[in-house]
């Protein structure tokens, strides 16, 4: 991710980045934290009380939840 102009990004994709980051560092507490924060912000505004969450999340997000899960399982 190339960050020369970090306004046009959205806070899903600085929260991506720095979920990343911990994950490569292995700090599995600040992953816990920004994993939980990528998925609200995917998921924010999406619906009411009974809204059920349907669409797929993109390929770098999907991949860097595997790879979270994968290093809380090994905790």
């Amino acid at each position: 991710m190339d960050f020369d102009d970090i306004n046009k990004y959205r806070l899903s994709d600085r929260v991506l980045f720095a979920l990343n980051l911990a994950l490569e560092q292995k700090d599995i507490e600040i992953a816990d934290k920004l994993a939980q924060a990528l998925e609200l912000s995917m998921t924010r505004n999406s619906g009411g009380g009974e809204f059920v969450e349907r669409r797929n999340f993109p390929k770098p997000i999907s991949d860097a939840l595997i790879q979270y899960e994968e290093l809380r399982s090994k905790r």
